[in-house]
């Protein structure tokens, strides 16, 4: 087996003259970080779900995606989390949504995999399991940053009706050129992260977390925690993480549709992937991207927006990081 990391920070409408060099060097480095600690778990012969937990962990710690510190607000101006993992050797899952004070909701969904009898909590009972679980809890100001707060704002202020994805177009940008160059529109872009691994032993994992979307109504909840949509791992096939509009993905199953494609016809994992995301997400208006491993190692990255955060990493080699299409 050759262990591989592979992981994405958001997908979504961007240009190149939007970004500054010094916040792409920010962005390229915080993937690096992120690489190199899943990186560092599948080297000493760890596992593929330690891997992608050390990621997106990371992720969820990096203010500059929409997990964890630097979550979107709700249209209460609250926060609601939510996480999941998915172990390809077992088919165990855990999964949790809604919570407002886990510092790491994919440690807690981790919980709930390894340490429980059932596979989804959600709002006040997936805390109290939390605290259970002696997991670090935060105030919810923790996940607060003045730039999510300044998108709230905004998005109420200008259409107070959407619910306003987290990478997508670049208006705000082109008419506030003095504001922070960021390559994807920060207050429409997919802000969905995720990681998926291979191990040494041959066994797959993938882990996605999310903060959902900038003035969602209180109590949605998108694809990231929902088995099959916007996670899955089997080491029959392969292991899937997403991030684009949540409702889609749900109603597509997309996660595990590529994993059936490659189950029930034979399909390549790219080949199931892209028929996924170019043909069975766009028939219904679905937007994003989504990483892949499959149990050979291959690895698939591919979005159909015009650019996502994504990188990857096999053991030996140095890690590779990308914004643009």
């Amino acid at each position: 087996m050759h262990p591989v990391i592979v992981i994405h920070g958001g997908a979504g409408a961007m240009t190149r003259s939007a970004m500054s060099a010094e916040k792409e060097r920010e962005y390229h480095a915080a993937l690096r970080l992120v690489l190199q600690a899943g990186l560092a778990v599948l080297e000493a012969g760890g596992s593929a779900v330690d891997a992608v937990t050390a990621a997106v962990v990371e992720l969820e710690d990096c203010p500059l995606f929409n997990a964890g510190r630097g979550a979107v607000f709700t249209s209460d101006a609250t926060h609601e989390l939510d996480a999941a993992i998915m172990d390809g050797a077992s088919l165990r899952t855990g999964a949790i949504a809604n919570v407002h004070h886990i510092r790491n909701p994919i440690l807690a969904a981790r919980s709930v995999m390894q340490n429980s009898r059932h596979v989804f909590f959600v709002g006040e009972g997936a805390e109290r399991f939390a605290r259970t679980q002696g997991l670090e809890m935060v105030e919810e100001s923790y996940f607060s940053t003045p730039e999510r707060h300044a998108q709230l704002l905004r998005v109420q202020r200008d259409t107070p009706d959407a619910a306003v994805l987290d990478h997508d177009g670049q208006a705000i940008v082109e008419s506030q050129p003095a504001a922070p160059a960021h390559p994807l529109d920060i207050d429409k872009k997919f802000g969905t992260v995720g990681a998926v691994a291979l191990d040494a032993h041959g066994n797959l994992a993938a882990a996605t977390s999310t903060g959902g979307i900038t003035n969602k109504q209180v109590g949605r909840v998108g694809d990231a925690p929902i088995i099959g949509a916007g996670t899955y791992a089997s080491n029959e096939t392969c292991a899937v993480s997403a991030t684009g509009t949540g409702e889609m993905y749900i109603r597509k199953v997309a996660a595990y549709d590529i994993a059936a494609r490659m189950r029930y016809t034979g399909a390549t994992l790219e080949q199931a992937a892209h028929a996924v995301m170019f043909e069975e997400l766009p028939s219904i208006g679905g937007k994003g991207g989504l990483i892949a491993v499959d149990a050979q190692g291959n690895i698939t990255l591919p979005f159909n927006t015009e650019g996502m955060y994504r990188g990857y990493a096999r053991v030996g080699s140095d890690p590779v990081t990308e914004i643009y299409r």
